[in-house]
């Protein structure tokens, strides 16, 4: 069965988030999740209210004390940062470096023309602390329509540099696509099948990525959040702290 073992996608009361990190991670234990990536927005996303390094830094033992507490399902210490124009992203490493994980997405300037729009996001994926790409293609159905980007070049980037793609999972987004998704499954980079969830129900949304998944094709061994945490992990691991290319 196509399924997730966890969510690698979710927001808090830290961020733009509607519960604290564990209600969220006991509601996605009993979803029947074995681990939860807590990735809150960056405080320079100014839509939304954002967590800052200092609050990071205190979110970080905040989860290390609720894992030593609760059973049955782990927590990961993530963020979703934003790509800035320029393909930077916007914490520093010495920050994102702590983390288990570093979600990154594009939420400013949609309109930037197709080779900068690409060549800022090939740029974001090349730094040294770079897990997962998400909703790559900026589409919200019936409110904004995908940014103009190159998803061949993404998606050979995302296989040269050992990170993974997102299929959002929120019904208002389910991007990737599904011949993105075959795309993807064609290159052999795992598709990381996430809730984006801004509330504890919203974890429900998983079943709606897996549908979608499965209309590209998609397998349990093309699923990151298909594996076990342990397996998880050390696939995580490679994606941070990676040398820069010269």
């Amino acid at each position: 069965m196509l399924g997730a073992q966890g969510d690698l996608h979710c927001h808090t009361l830290a961020s733009d988030g509607k519960a604290d990190i564990e209600t969220m991670a006991k509601t996605a234990r009993a979803q029947g999740l074995e681990y939860l990536a807590i990735t809150d927005h960056n405080h320079n996303l100014r839509i939304v209210r954002g967590i800052d390094a200092s609050n990071l830094l205190a979110q970080i033992d905040e989860i290390d004390r609720i894992n030593e507490k609760l059973r049955g399902v782990h927590i990961l210490k993530g963020i979703e940062v934003n790509i800035l124009e320029n393909g930077q992203l916007d914490l520093d490493d010495d920050i994102l470096c702590r983390l288990d994980l570093v979600v990154a997405s594009v939420h400013s300037h949609y309109a930037l023309s197709r080779r900068k729009q690409t060549e800022r996001v090939l740029r974001a994926m090349d730094s040294r602390c770079f897990s997962i790409l998400a909703h790559p293609t900026g589409r919200r159905l019936t409110k904004q329509p995908r940014y103009d980007i190159d998803m061949g070049r993404v998606t050979q980037q995302a296989a040269d540099r050992g990170c993974f793609l997102e299929l959002n999972a929120n019904p208002g987004r389910l991007d990737l696509d599904d011949v993105n998704c075959m795309a993807a499954r064609e290159a052999g980079i795992l598709v990381s099948i996430n809730s984006d969830a801004h509330s504890p129900e919203q974890f429900q949304r998983l079943a709606d990525g897996v549908t979608q998944a499965r209309r590209g094709w998609l397998t349990p061994g093309d699923v990151l959040n298909a594996r076990p945490l342990e397996q998880l992990r050390a696939l995580l691991k490679r994606t941070m702290l990676r040398d820069q290319v010269a």
